[in-house]
């Protein structure tokens, strides 16, 4: 018989670390341009799959020896192999069983959302999309995924406005799945019971991005729900390694694009010039310093974690490369090759 534990085994045995079900009436109350339920009016269940970040994928960039592996297995192909996959055998399943199943992929959620300068779907009173009849949310309807992931109960959203899972903390990928099937929903997590607000994500963020005094404040399942304000425009920058050039000087860490010549490398990048993506995105140079190390291991000194390591993370001071001699020397050579010419 088909119910919500057989749907969690097969989700599990096609590569899910951890699943959950929230019932779509806990969206009550989302903005209809933000709310799930416009994609498949007749849904009842929401099922949120949480694929792991391996511990052990994250080593290489603290130690600063190794980059691709995060970006490539724990990004990229999670992304783009493994969430399709899951969703595509439960939705198989389910079909067969009659009932209708929309598998969702990891960047669709802002889906066509787009405004005519460029900006994301936040600012969405105008766009390339128009309703497709009077009363209906323009194409394509966005929703948040961490807040799915909080209402099917598989942990809650972190200070730094990660999700933190009660396996994993924030090494975690989420993906979604609705079906008009009913599905017993899991209980929804209290805040408070995984982030204490430590403000370790904080301090810990190159970027400064994660706010330490403002926050946004919503109420979800119940529950008043806060995390910190964060300055993604900052944020994206220090992803990939790089930071605003000094007043005068030429940067050379973007090979093309808008943001040729404005940044150089920061302080967290061993490289000279950003890498290439890979799997289309993946190209995580900070590492999640603050948002996802910084709150692993402060959530793994207080113990909350089911996944458990005998040793700890940080085992050395954490690095940081100096680019003045670098940058020194090349002014050098441009002055000189300017003499020549």
């Amino acid at each position: 018989m088909l119910n919500a534990q057989k749907i969690k085994e097969i989700a599990l045995a096609y590569g899910a670390d951890e699943v959950g079900i929230a019932s779509m009436d806990r969206f009550e109350g989302a903005p209809p341009q933000m709310d799930p339920r416009k994609w498949m009016p007749r849904a009842k269940s929401m099922i949120v799959f949480g694929y792991r970040i391996f511990r052990g994928a994250l080593r290489g960039v603290e130690e600063g020896t190794n980059f691709g592996t995060y970006s490539t297995m724990c990004y990229g192909y999670i992304n783009q192999r493994m969430i399709p996959w899951t969703a595509r055998q439960v939705a198989r399943v389910l079909e067969d069983e009659g009932y209708e199943a929309m598998p969702v992929g990891y960047h669709v959620y802002g889906g066509a959302i787009n405004t005519n300068d460029g900006k994301s779907w936040k600012n969405n009173e105008t766009g390339y999309s128009v309703p497709v009849e009077p009363g209906m949310p323009r194409p394509d309807v966005y929703f948040n995924i961490r807040i799915a992931a909080y209402l099917a109960g598989l942990g809650e959203i972190g200070w730094s406005k990660m999700f933190l899972s009660r396996k994993y903390g924030p090494r975690i990928r989420l993906a979604v799945l609705l079906t008009d099937m009913e599905l017993e929903p899991d209980p929804i997590i209290p805040p408070g019971t995984l982030c204490n607000k430590c403000m370790a994500c904080a301090r810990a963020c190159p970027s400064h991005s994660i706010s330490t005094t403002k926050s946004i404040k919503v109420k979800l399942g119940g529950y008043d729900v806060e995390w910190g304000e964060i300055d993604e425009p900052a944020c994206n920058k220090a992803f990939v390694g790089s930071e605003l050039c000094e007043e005068g000087e030429e940067g050379n860490y973007f090979k093309a694009g808008p943001n040729v010549g404005k940044y150089r490398a920061s302080s967290i990048s061993p490289f000279y010039q950003k890498p290439d993506n890979q799997y289309g995105t993946g190209q995580a140079i900070c590492g999640a310093q603050g948002c996802i190390r910084a709150c692993m291991m402060s959530m793994e000194a207080r113990g909350v974690l089911e996944n458990k390591f005998d040793s700890k993370f940080r085992r050395r001071p954490k690095w940081s490369v100096d680019w003045a001699p670098v940058r020194e020397k090349d002014k050098l050579e441009d002055q000189e090759n300017k003499a020549e010419e």
